[in-house]
C-alpha cells in the first residue's frame, strides 16, 4: 500500500475512533480494511480511495443501492453502505460473505460503456475465459445490475465470488 493511502487510512482511524484491522482487499483505486468502531461492539469494512473520480462513482452507486433496498442480487450478498466521508474518501460499509458482489468504483450509472463493438467483444472473451463455466450466471449478475441503471465494468473472481471459491 502506498505511503499516502496508508497515511489517509490511519488520520481517519483516529478522527473516526476506530482501530482498523486487516486488509480485506487492494487494487488500483484503493485499499479495503475490516474495522471496529472503538464505541461499539462488531466489525465492518472501510474503503479508502486513492482519486475522487473513482470514489465519486462508488458513492454514486452505493447510494442507487440503499436507494433500491439492494441487500443481494441473484443470491449474490451486496455491501450495505453506512457512511461516506468525503474528505478522507472513504466508504464504510457491511462485511459481506460468499457469495458476494463488490468493488462499484469502475461502474457507470445510468449510461453505458463508451466501447466500440471489437473493444466490447475482447472484453467479454477476456471475461467469459476467466469464468469459464460460470459465465453465464455472471452475465446474468451484470443484466441485473444494470436493470438498476449500474454498468459495472471491473468484472473478476475478487469482485464477483461463488460460494464454493476458495480464499
Amino acid at each position: 500500500m502506498d505511503e499516502e493511502l496508508e497515511d489517509l487510512a490511519r488520520r481517519y482511524a483516529l478522527r473516526r475512533n476506530i482501530t482498523l484491522g486487516d486488509r480485506l482487499g487492494f487494487g488500483i483505486h484503493g485499499t479495503v480494511f475490516v474495522a471496529v468502531d472503538n464505541k461499539k461492539p462488531g466489525f465492518f469494512a472501510v474503503k479508502f480511495h486513492r482519486e475522487d473520480s473513482p470514489f465519486e462513482r462508488e458513492c454514486r452507486v452505493y447510494h442507487r443501492l440503499n436507494k433500491e433496498h439492494v441487500t443481494r442480487i441473484l443470491g449474490f450478498n451486496v455491501p450495505q453502505l453506512l457512511m461516506i466521508n468525503k474528505e478522507f474518501r472513504a466508504i464504510e460499509m457491511t462485511i459481506v460473505r460468499k457469495p458476494f458482489l463488490l468493488d462499484f468504483a469502475d461502474a457507470l450509472l445510468d449510461r453505458d460503456p463508451d466501447f466500440s463493438e471489437d473493444v466490447l467483444r475482447q472484453w467479454e472473451d477476456e471475461k467469459a475465459e476467466i469464468f469459464g463455466e460460470k459465465w453465464t450466471e455472471v452475465t446474468q449478475v451484470i443484466g441485473a445490475l444494470r436493470g438498476f441503471g449500474i454498468h459495472l465494468l471491473d468484472i473478476n473472481p475478487g469482485n464477483i465470488r461463488f460460494a464454493e471459491e476458495r480464499e
